[in-house]
């Protein structure tokens, strides 16, 4: 099973440690961390989506120029577009990227969060609405002939697009959300399913009730899994703890004055995050490893759960994941600049070289 790792690009410096500072959209900051992955060795850079950020196409289109090689994974929330139309711009995407574009479907979890861009579906109405809408936009992607779509969210008559994704058949589709709801439309579209960072017995729980769903589609072999994590590496265990103590305490203050951290609310309503908080409350630490303190301080905000080490030990660690059938890792850091390049240097070198050493004496083992 091959690997994959992901890293962050954000439109400017900003995370539980550092308060956003600068222009909101920093060319010269986004130019320089999309090329500190490249250079690090990361496949593809995430751009995230929220109801205030800048417009990620055209930010994903900037790391393209910016770059040669590195591949974008572009988070897309369905329901503000019409589906036609974001098949063609991703589309189009991928042909000024040179192949190297992919999309992470987003459909929401927070109502709040969600009505500050005018949408007022409830949850699994949202689930149900990016089910269509992935149906029109990937017969969009691949019909040589008109259609026409009548359905509960979407109708179009006659659509047939001029542009094809440069990918065949169509851009790599990566999903996330761990609602019962979500799990169903994954199963059905996406090629990655994305899990936030739990503990490797909750993870093998939900790989297995991915493919489960990816089953029922005759997707159970196609389909292939992310990790999300925020590993914290040092040249000493001992090192390494410190470290995330110290990150921990400059978290608090940083999160008391930001107010994406002070309008969350109190309990998260979207399953993913309820799913790391009770991963938070097992302890500070789960498994050996997977530290769980930014995840309790921010209530959840997302991509929280950290891996904490010395580059051989979170390697460790990370191919615990592997075994159970995660192919992608997608890692950020706290000081994102640095820890890309960290990363690039001391830890995916390392995890590549124990996967590739594993794949081969696989393969050496007679039929």
């Amino acid at each position: 099973m091959s690997i994959e790792f992901i890293g962050y690009v954000s439109h400017q410096e900003s995370s539980e440690i550092h308060l956003p500072k600068g222009p909101a959209v920093n060319p010269a900051y986004i130019a320089a961390l999309a090329q500190a992955h490249e250079y690090g060795g990361f496949d593809r850079v995430l751009i995230a989506h929220s109801s205030a950020s800048p417009d990620g196409f055209q930010i994903a289109s900037f790391v393209a120029q910016q770059t040669k090689r590195l591949g974008i994974l572009l988070a897309h929330r369905p329901g503000f577009v019409a589906p036609t139309l974001a098949a063609r711009q991703f589309a189009t995407l991928d042909h000024f990227s040179a192949g190297r574009a992919a999309v992470h479907i987003i459909s929401g979890g927070d109502d709040v969060e969600q009505q500050r861009d005018g949408d007022y579906l409830s949850h699994d109405e949202r689930y149900r609405r990016t089910n269509e809408y992935l149906d029109v936009v990937k017969r969009s992607w691949t019909s040589d002939a008109p259609f026409d779509h009548a359905g509960a969210f979407y109708r179009v008559s006659g659509h047939k697009s001029q542009i094809r994704p440069l990918q065949q058949p169509h851009l790599p589709v990566y999903f996330g959300g761990s609602s019962d709801a979500a799990i169903d439309v994954a199963g059905k579209h996406a090629d990655v399913y994305a899990l936030w960072g739990e503990s490797l017995a909750a993870v093998e729980e939900t790989i297995a009730k991915v493919r489960q769903a990816a089953a029922r589609h005759g997707r159970d072999e196609h389909i292939r899994f992310s990790l999300s994590l925020r590993p914290i590496i040092a040249t000493t265990e001992d090192a390494a703890w410190s470290r995330a103590e110290s990150i921990l305490a400059r978290a608090k203050d940083v999160v008391a004055a930001s107010p994406n951290f002070t309008r969350r609310p109190k309990e998260p309503k979207n399953v993913g995050s309820q799913r790391l908080l009770a991963e938070a409350n097992k302890g500070n630490v789960v498994d050996q490893r997977l530290w769980t303190g930014i995840t309790a301080l921010t209530r959840a905000a997302g991509n929280s759960t950290s891996l904490v080490g010395t580059p051989q030990q979170v390697c460790d660690a990370l191919l615990e994941y592997h075994k159970l059938g995660v192919s992608t890792f997608l890692i950020r850091g706290f000081d994102p600049l640095e820890d890309a390049l960290a990363y690039g240097r001391d830890l995916l070198p390392l995890v590549r070289g124990a996967v590739a050493q594993r794949q081969g004496a696989a393969e050496a083992i007679p039929a």
